[in-house]
């Protein structure tokens, strides 16, 4: 690291210690994390934002979580960036592995469960209005689920999506997103905490008492904003889940007092369709760019099969 960035972390985050090892961490197409170990044996991470300064809402969410859900306690923060040019957060290290790692050794059920649950929970804070946090952890009145057919014409115009879905699959999706629109008008006003990329790699899961997974943190959060838990839901369910797991994220949601409302895989899926938009504007490279065609294709060949079905009846 830079002289500066780790005269920052042993003189004004951690005063007295001195880092002896730091180690990259892996993902971070937004932000970069190091793991950092002191001379007293104690274990952080270091955040840096490469792209969007998220650094005092996710510190102001570690806050208003605690004691709701599991994430990194945050020890010190500089959202301004005042100290070294950047701005930089610094985490305790939660010990655990991706809930990702786990499922590809294994389907679980009772972990599935427990991540269900935490969703739950994530979503009894809720705020004064639905939208995307503008001032710290105030909403700015924004309705995060409306306008997704111009939303998803704008990043089929304005992305790269030209030579990997033909002209008829643009049209399918255009179609699809017009008809998905009309299922979010029964959540629209929600103003629930939304995570808004809830899947297993933001997910570290550890060994309980009892040897079971548990969740241990939920990580990553500079994409949060104020609406429905349907959002995480259309998440968790985009890619293919072990059927163990998926019941039990389901029935555990559920049980911790989730709400699946009438149509909610329905509304969820069309929630869960602006994050699949946007990754159409993403570098053709990028690693979900590719993700999200194949995705799309899902979507469209679904929905042209259930209106054949229909057609017939």
């Amino acid at each position: 690291m830079e002289q500066a960035v780790t005269h920052w972390v042993e003189h004004v985050a951690l005063p007295g210690r001195r880092i002896v090892d730091a180690r990259r961490l892996t993902g971070g197409y937004s932000n970069e994390n190091t793991a950092l170990t002191t001379d007293d044996g104690h274990r952080y991470v270091l955040r840096r934002y490469l792209r969007h300064n998220k650094c005092a809402l996710e510190a102001a969410l570690a806050d208003r979580l605690k004691g709701t859900a599991p994430v990194p306690e945050v020890v010190a923060a500089d959202p301004t960036g005042d100290s070294v040019g950047e701005p930089l957060l610094l985490s305790t290290f939660v010990a655990g592995l991706p809930v990702g790692e786990i499922l590809a050794a294994g389907d679980d059920a009772e972990l599935g469960r427990d991540v269900g649950a935490t969703l739950a929970r994530i979503g009894t804070i809720a705020f004064e209005a639905p939208g995307f946090f503008a001032d710290g952890l105030r909403p700015d009145g924004s309705e995060p689920t409306v306008g997704l057919d111009q939303f998803v014409e704008r990043c089929l115009r304005e992305g790269n999506a030209a030579g990997h879905l033909t002209a008829a699959e643009q049209d399918a999706l255009l179609r699809y997103a017009a008809g998905a629109a009309a299922d979010l008008a029964a959540v629209k006003g929600s103003r629930q905490l939304v995570h808004s990329d809830y899947n297993p790699k933001n997910l570290l899961a550890a060994r309980s008492a009892t040897g079971r997974w548990r969740v241990a943190a939920v990580l990553d959060w500079e994409f949060a904003f104020s609406s429905t838990p349907l959002v995480d839901v259309g998440n968790m369910l985009r890619d293919p889940r072990p059927p163990a797991f998926l019941d039990g994220f389901l029935s555990g949601f559920r049980d911790a007092g989730g709400d699946l409302p009438p149509g909610w895989r329905r509304i969820s899926q069309a929630a869960d369709l602006f994050a699949l938009a946007d990754f159409l504007t993403r570098p053709v490279e990028h690693r979900y760019f590719r993700r999200s065609i194949d995705r799309i294709r899902d979507l469209v060949g679904a929905q042209a099969g259930t209106n054949v079905r229909r057609d017939r009846m």
